[in-house]
């Protein structure tokens, strides 16, 4: 065989591979050997989806269920585990994705402060001293909008991003999303690094795992969830969508969000069966107002989830917010991922501390990849841009909820 002829080979086998649904046998489940829940669950859903129970990894994380593990005890009790598991059972390029259970801690701490930088943290705060006196200066002067007062305040922006990278600041997580790097030598602690996936269709990101959860407020609502997937996938999700917008048109991050959702509707309309139902001021839908609720995505109410949703088995669907997942398994929580999945969503996703807006998966591109019929999972880590980061997944990552659903008219062309 030529060399050309092997590289058409790989590449045909390499995008055949990537193109191929997830499979049961490719999920690892990691589960908290200490409580009784985790492994009950985990066995559940071996049961359920035909996952092999030899692919179940319980680790001693401790009897009480909390939310947080520092950031030595993951490298110790989580990450390390999960390497060794890989590299004795030669699980790389066979297991694609984790599935972390009720039990299973939420956020893992920061790093803490970089040793031996004590010299260029003194030099950074000094050169950041001075650009502060600049800016008062020429604020002083009214000269705002010059273009020195530009020049300096980014270069002020800039030194305080190299003083946070030192102090140890932004550099906690969610769990799941610093485990999607589990297999990567040492990299860098500092807020986020690229999802090797998003995009991927050739399947470059191989060391990239994806990671969903099964949990929630309640060990009998995060089973559940395998359960009300499972019910959708018979017929294909059917009811309503309804997305919350705000009429935004400006240039910003914030309109180009905005635009999303509204795009959402219009590809909901022209892919799917569903209606789309809009509101598009900066109300939200009312308490009570959407029944038959398949597929929900919106913002902007921080931390105050508004009841507003009957949802049918197998609904998806996410508020745009921050901290919306920090109390995950908390009943009496107003945030929005627990209040969700105590009202009955299947799945939903959400961050564990302060994301920022681009971190989130724009929403015409992660339901669009749900309605071309890939896996939750998989629609996930196509669109979301960083790991090792804030977000995290909830529910069954071989839920596949279009299967079945017959695709209607061309798209009309999205608003730009």
């Amino acid at each position: 065989m030529t060399a050309k002829n092997l590289t058409v080979t790989l590449l045909v086998v390499i995008c055949c591979d990537a193109a191929s649904a997830l499979e049961p046998g490719e999920i690892l489940i990691i589960t908290n050997k200490d409580i009784g829940e985790s492994g009950r669950i985990a066995r559940y859903y071996c049961q359920k989806r035909g996952v092999p129970e030899e692919n179940i990894l319980a680790l001693p994380l401790g009897a009480k269920l909390s939310n947080s593990i520092s950031r030595k005890d993951y490298d110790e009790q989580l990450a390390q585990p999960i390497r060794t598991k890989f590299f004795t059972d030669k699980l790389l390029g066979k297991i694609k994705c984790l599935l972390t259970i009720y039990g299973v801690p939420i956020k893992v701490g920061g790093r803490g402060a970089l040793a031996g930088q004590a010299d260029v943290l003194r030099e950074l705060r000094e050169s950041a001293g001075r650009e502060k006196k600049l800016i008062e200066e020429l604020e002083k002067k009214r000269q705002e909008r010059s273009r020195a007062y530009k020049l300096h305040t980014t270069a002020l922006a800039r030194l305080q991003l190299k003083i946070d990278r030192i102090n140890g600041r932004e550099t906690s997580a969610s769990v799941d999303s610093e485990l999607s790097m589990v297999l990567f030598e040492a990299y860098d602690l500092y807020r986020w690094q690229p999802n090797a996936l998003e995009k991927d269709s050739l399947a470059l990101g191989l060391r990239t795992l994806m990671v969903s959860r099964i949990d929630g407020p309640g060990p009998e609502i995060a089973k559940g969830l395998v359960d009300k997937s499972m019910a959708a996938e018979k017929t294909g999700l059917k009811g309503i969508a309804y997305i919350d917008s705000r009429g935004l048109k400006g240039k910003d991050l914030y309109s180009h969000f905005d635009r999303s959702l509204r795009n959402l509707a219009a590809f909901t309309r022209s892919k799917t069966q569903m209606r789309a139902i809009e509101e598009a001021t900066d109300k939200l839908f009312a308490p009570g107002s959407c029944p038959e609720t398949a597929i929900y995505c919106g913002w902007y109410s921080l931390r105050k989830y508004i009841d507003a949703f009957d949802f049918v088995d197998g609904a998806i669907g996410y508020h745009i917010a921050s901290f919306e997942a920090v109390n995950l398994r908390d009943p009496n929580s107003g945030q929005w991922c627990p209040s969700l999945l105590k009202d009955g969503i299947a799945a939903t996703l959400g961050p564990v501390a302060e994301p920022y807006l681009h971190s989130f998966p724009e929403p015409r591109a992660f339901f669009g990849q749900l309605y071309e019929g890939r896996c939750l999972v998989e629609a996930y880590y196509r669109t979301k841009p960083f790991n090792s980061w804030q977000l995290l997944l909830v529910g069954d990552p071989l839920y596949i909820p279009f299967k079945n659903v017959a695709v209607r008219t061309p798209e009309k062309k999205p608003e730009s």
